[in-house]
């Protein structure tokens, strides 16, 4: 099994053990980085569109150093081929489990991600990040270390605190209750399914079934494989997505380091709520294309075509070495975002009927922030109730005779 041993270089105590795959061959070399409790697997259409294969290359048959060391920069008789990496992060799938949650951040994963590409002797790769964790730990490592990045890709993206939360609503708060009681396989996958793709998808028919029974077999076989993740993972990543955070150096660091950068979202997410998808792509103009499609937070399953022809032609305006003013569909004189026939962002219109939209905007903004922590407070209050009751309840004991 291929593993990278991460961590006790840097000083950070014990070591880690990154499980990896690579499929495909090529020098456009691609890493995916998946996001929160996923595992490598779930980039499976990605994979295949990209490559044309899903089956992993074999490990007695690696490349030599120098044929796969040479990123994107080596033309040779495989130039147009692409090789791609997928992990499963620390804390997840394969990989090691922190004993800490301070062993997670999204920038430790960052150097987890850059140690797996020295490892791999890859010296420029594309980055490809999705949701909660994936897409964040992709933009850390390019601002970390932007010469190695060829190019960014940014997959329903959202913010770290508060911005990771998602819209409050009936279904949401149905949700959070099932997925927190989830046990087993077959809970986990219903609480999945439905928050990953929309409800047309799930209920369209494929020969005599609908995707939502097929999923849901895929859903349990897959979870029953990699087993239910462990408490201290799921506590670390979740760490890490919660003390996220972007400062206006690292991204002008990305936003100014040459790459292009697409941020490829489901206009149906559930989870990462698209207008910090839209915010993100504003901050980092004119180096990034918003991409929005039609499709819930695994956007990238249940519209893998279109994704795929993102991705790809990212790679192609990356090598083609397209200017990022011609990549973007911000033109530098216009008011307001471009995005694929969606309205402009109201957040940056600059006339004063704007500027009071903005506010009305931030305001309700800070009205969700405030309603999403006095649930997470009742939450929290009624789990902690629960456990007190259940300490306290009296023990029945028989009458002695005397």
């Amino acid at each position: 099994m291929p593993f990278c041993e991460v961590g006790k270089s840097r000083g950070e105590g014990n070591a880690m053990r990154i499980f990896y795959r690579r499929h495909g061959h090529g020098s456009n070399k691609v890493l995916l980085i998946i996001g929160l409790a996923a595992t490598h697997d779930s980039w499976e259409p990605q994979i295949k569109g990209l490559t044309g294969t899903v089956k992993p290359n074999d490990e007695e048959e690696e490349e030599a150093p120098a044929a796969g060391g040479g990123g994107t920069d080596s033309p040779d008789e495989e130039d147009e081929g692409i090789e791609v990496c997928c992990f499963d992060n620390r804390g997840m799938g394969r990989s090691s489990v922190p004993t800490k949650k301070s062993e997670c951040t999204t920038t430790i994963m960052a150097k987890d991600a850059l140690a797996l590409l020295d490892h791999l002797g890859w010296k420029k790769a594309h980055v490809f990040g999705h949701s909660m964790a994936g897409a964040m730990i992709a933009c850390k490592l390019a601002a970390i270390a932007p010469e190695r990045l060829c190019s960014l890709a940014l997959l329903n993206a959202t913010g770290g605190g508060f911005e990771c939360f998602p819209k409050i609503d009936r279904q949401m708060i149905s949700l959070t209750f099932r997925f927190l009681r989830a046990k087993t396989p077959e809970q986990r996958a219903l609480v999945d399914l439905e928050a990953h793709y929309t409800k047309e998808y799930l209920d369209e028919y494929v020969g005599s079934c609908t995707r939502r029974k097929i999923l849901y077999q895929e859903y349990v076989k897959a979870i029953s494989s990699t087993g239910m993740q462990s408490n201290s993972g799921f506590e670390g990543q979740i760490n890490a997505c919660w003390t996220h955070k972007m400062t206006p150096k690292e991204l002008d660091t990305i936003r100014s380091s040459g790459f292009l950068v697409s941020v490829i979202h489901g206009r149906d997410d559930i989870i990462a709520q698209l207008n910090h998808a839209r915010r993100l792509a504003e901050k980092l103009h004119p180096a990034a294309r918003m991409v929005e499609l039609h499709g819930g937070h695994l956007v990238s399953h249940e519209r893998p075509e279109e994704v795929n022809q993102a991705l790809k032609e990212l790679i192609k305006a990356s090598k083609s070495k397209l200017r990022p003013e011609d990549w973007s569909y911000l033109p530098e004189e216009a008011s307001g975002w471009l995005v694929l026939g969606m309205p402009m962002s109201p957040s940056v219109k600059s006339n004063e009927g704007a500027s009071g939209l903005v506010a009305v905007y931030h305001l309700l903004g800070k009205v969700q922030l405030s309603f999403l922590y006095f649930i997470g407070v009742f939450l929290m209050g009624f789990q902690h109730m629960r456990n007190v009751l259940r300490i306290m309840k009296p023990v029945r004991v028989a009458a002695s005779d005397s």
